[in-house]
């Protein structure tokens, strides 16, 4: 081989072997190390908040899917909710919170617990603010609760779409002044504007690593607590302001036809006999306007037809009852 052509081979597979010690560098560096498998930027992401800054709207808006009931009243979300966002970019795992508010009793305990203890988990925490209100002593609350956490933190304002632009700047530059927010994001949750700028930044500030779940889940919800809680989002909906944080929702079965129709029978709890009136309504005008309301998102749900039975029964103070919390899903998080 001539000496000239076998020097400049030496050459490039010296220069070839150097490039890619610094690709290995600044993998390791990046978190892209190879491991066997293609590594995505993946993580897990707390939503946060005040209750109706509107986190289960913006959850069902990012997954493009119905996962976390909504309503315009308080304490809506009561249990933390899984959902995962899947792209070419990689796999976000969100985690809807209850929202942080003042434990009242048990199960407020018990919610209150889910939403801080979201605070210390996951690779990033996203901070949803309804831009619309005042930044006031709730708001600070909060924000002192995630002055202690070492995890990143996203500001994202929420409802920009009933502001004017310098109202949504002006509310940008005071919650800047509170804390050393990674970014800031405004969407509409509402009209689902802002969420591939969103999705975008979120993405930015996710490290490396494997898929956790399969591309094609959506959430690690069964069937029966999704059920269960369009069932409840229909009764909070429908019923006046008090009632429905006193009110609970039991499953009792759910079965497949051979036709393919499925049979739901759930029980509505509530704590007062007087509630159970409301509940059942005029000649049971109430209830079925509950249970027809439900039964067609469990239909969207199940891709089926349903025959949904509704019962309504009395416990009182259930709750402040551990053992009724276990049994209606309200479970201690470890």
């Amino acid at each position: 081989m001539d000496k000239g052509v076998e020097k400049g081979k030496r050459l490039e597979e010296g220069e070839n072997s150097m490039n890619q010690i610094i690709e290995d560098f600044f993998a390791k560096e990046n978190g892209k190390e190879e491991s066997g498998e293609d590594l995505i930027k993946s993580g897990f992401v707390s939503i946060v908040g005040l209750p109706n800054a509107g986190k289960s709207t913006l959850l069902n808006a990012l997954v493009g899917q119905k996962i976390a009931i909504t309503s315009k009243k308080a304490q809506t979300t009561r249990n933390q909710i899984m959902a995962v966002y899947d792209d070419e970019r990689g796999q976000i795992v969100f985690h809807d919170t209850p929202g942080i508010h003042k434990a009242e009793n048990k199960l407020s305990v018990y919610m209150e617990s889910v939403a801080e203890k979201a605070l210390g988990s996951g690779d990033l925490i996203l901070f949803l603010v309804d831009a619309t209100a005042e930044k006031g002593k709730k708001e600070e609350q909060v924000l002192s609760l995630l002055s202690h956490s070492k995890r990143k933190i996203l500001l994202v304002l929420n409802k920009i779409d009933l502001l004017e632009e310098a109202a949504v700047e002006r509310k940008k530059a005071e919650y800047a002044r509170s804390l050393p927010f990674v970014a800031t994001v405004s969407v509409s949750a509402y009209r689902k504007s802002g969420l591939e700028e969103l999705l975008d930044t979120i993405f930015a500030f996710l490290p490396y690593g494997p898929r956790y779940y399969d591309a094609d889940t959506v959430t690690d919800l069964p069937v029966r607590e999704i059920t269960r809680e369009l069932i409840r989002e229909q009764a909070l909906y429908k019923l006046d302001k008090e009632i429905p944080h006193g009110i609970a929702v039991l499953v009792e079965s759910m079965q497949e036809r051979k036709n393919g129709i499925w049979d739901v029978k759930a029980t509505i709890v509530c704590e007062k006999e007087s509630h159970k009136g409301i509940i059942i309504g005029k000649a049971g005008s109430m209830l079925k306007s509950i249970g027809s309301g439900a039964r067609i998102q469990i239909e969207k749900l199940l891709e089926a037809k349903v025959n949904l039975q509704l019962f309504v029964k009395v416990r009182k103070d259930w709750r402040e009852n551990p053992a009724y919390l276990q049994e209606y899903g309200y479970k201690e998080q470890k």
